[in-house]
């Protein structure tokens, strides 16, 4: 018996709103440090060839480990404020699960993908490309929620960790 066809899913706008993260940094060669100049999404989303409609928004371009309470409610004002109801927020990987918690508890109605990247998209062999992709991917399909996805996984917003000695994103409850 043949395959049941995949019905035609009916593409929606999806905002992107960029926070910062190690997505968008880049290496300093003064410095020696890693630093943020611009956004690096509309260069990501050329490369991987993208053609869903997508408007993308930087709120801020920090480290997520620099990022307090005013910073997650500025993220949650910009959701709230979207017209799209299908929104992707890059982020620092470091306190990406906190951020999602704030969402996943305070809004509703839309579907929001938090992702990150544990190398610079600006480095060669970056996690970046994939993990957007994925996150462009999880946005259509996912129902209204908050989500996160990392290394190929999505998780709901309450029951994701980064497990910083294994450098990924696991279930909470995995140890």
């Amino acid at each position: 018996m043949p395959a049941a066809p995949l019905l035609p899913i009916r593409v929606l706008p999806i905002r992107i709103l960029a926070t910062g993260g190690t997505l968008d940094k880049e290496y300093n060669k003064l410095s020696g440090e890693l630093v943020f100049t611009r956004s690096h999404l509309a260069e990501l989303l050329d490369q991987a060839r993208v053609r869903t409609p997508v408007a993308i928004e930087t709120v801020m371009l920090k480290d997520s480990l620099n990022m307090d309470a005013a910073d997650r409610e500025a993220i949650l004002a910009r959701c709230s404020a979207s017209p799209e109801d299908r929104i992707v927020v890059t982020h620092g990987t470091d306190t990406l699960a906190e951020t999602a918690r704030l969402l996943g508890e305070r809004l509703a109605g839309k579907t929001v993908v938090l992702v990150g990247a544990m190398v610079p998209f600006a480095f060669g062999g970056s996690d970046a490309m994939f993990n957007l992709g994925c996150a462009m991917t999880a946005v259509q399909l996912c129902p209204p929620g908050v989500w996160v996805t990392m290394n190929g996984r999505v998780f709901p917003w309450d029951d994701v960790r980064k497990d910083r000695a294994a450098g990924e994103f696991t279930p909470r409850q995995e140890s």
